[in-house]
């Protein structure tokens, strides 16, 4: 059976919102997983449809949810239904860690880049991880900023593992744009020193 429902409340930086029905009723929890891959976020005051779960505790949790006028997503099958593959963000992270190492043990990348892009990536996590901890608790945040810089800087690898085993900061667009487009110009600049010699020069 579906419900419809207006958002009530909406955390776009947690990516999770209340939603009460029409007609009276529980109000229920809502997350962006709920809505289809490409939908865009929700707003207070959005008027929706959804089916009815519950979490481990019982609460009501509204899931296939779908805003007003909008369409079953469609499978390549042609069947109503979440289509597509979430990113492997924790084999991508860890596959560029390994090919790091199994450069520097050939000898095509110093050790010493290697060795750091590991020790970043493993401050790059435990960030995430922290943070994603102090969001359950309520706590103040660790500040998106410092994220992207870590990235930035070559913990790139250790957010992508972080953003997968925590599920955190994976909804959010425009956190994700931005991580993105620290991975390119970490790699560009990585590239640049790298065949303009300069990282030679510093390591001599």
């Amino acid at each position: 059976m579906r419900y419809a429902g207006r958002i009530r409340e909406w955390n776009d930086d947690k990516g999770y919102g209340f939603v009460a029905p029409n007609g009276g009723g529980a109000e229920a929890f809502v997350h962006i997983k709920a809505f289809a891959p490409g939908s865009r976020r929700p707003v207070v005051g959005d008027l929706i449809s959804y089916t009815l779960s519950s979490d481990p505790q019982g609460r009501p949790r509204a899931v296939d949810a779908r805003f007003a006028g909008e369409k079953p997503a469609k499978s390549k099958s042609g069947k109503s239904g979440k289509s597509g593959r979430p990113l492997p963000r924790a084999w991508l992270g860890t596959a560029a860690l390994a090919a790091l190492a199994a450069s520097a043990a050939l000898g095509a990348i110093p050790w010493q880049l290697a060795a750091a892009y590991a020790v970043v990536s493993i401050v790059t996590y435990a960030y995430y991880a922290q943070d994603k901890t102090n969001a359950k608790a309520g706590e103040r945040r660790i500040p998106e900023m410092s994220l992207q810089m870590l990235s930035l800087l070559g913990g790139w690898p250790g957010a992508l593992i972080a953003q997968q085993r925590y599920r955190h900061k994976t909804v959010k667009a425009s956190f994700q744009s931005t991580f993105w487009g620290t991975v390119v110009l970490n790699l560009l600049g990585v590239g640049w020193v790298l065949h303009s010699g300069t990282l030679a020069r510093m390591l001599a």
